[in-house]
C-alpha cells in the first residue's frame, strides 16, 4: 500500500478505496492522495469534494481508481 500512495503523490493518479468511517461503517472513496504520513493519508476526496485526512488502519482496501471511457 505505501509504494501506491508514494506513487499516487508523485503522479496525481487517482486511487478507490474502500474506508471505515468512525462508526464503522464502509463507504467507497475516490481520492486524489496529496500526502502521507506514518498514520494519516491526505487527500482530496471527490465524493465529499474537499480535503481530507484518512486513517490508514482504516482503509480496507485502495487500488488505481478505473478510468472512464469517453461514448460507453
Amino acid at each position: 500500500m505505501d509504494r501506491l500512495l508514494q506513487k499516487a503523490v508523485q503522479t496525481g493518479q487517482k486511487l478507490e478505496m474502500i474506508y471505515l468511517d468512525a462508526d464503522n461503517h464502509a463507504s467507497q472513496r475516490v481520492i486524489r492522495v496529496l500526502g502521507v504520513n506514518q498514520d494519516t493519508i491526505k487527500a482530496f476526496c471527490f465524493t465529499r469534494r474537499q480535503i481530507r485526512t484518512f486513517k490508514t488502519d482504516k482503509i480496507l482496501s485502495i487500488s488505481p481508481a478505473p478510468h472512464k471511457r469517453m461514448g460507453a
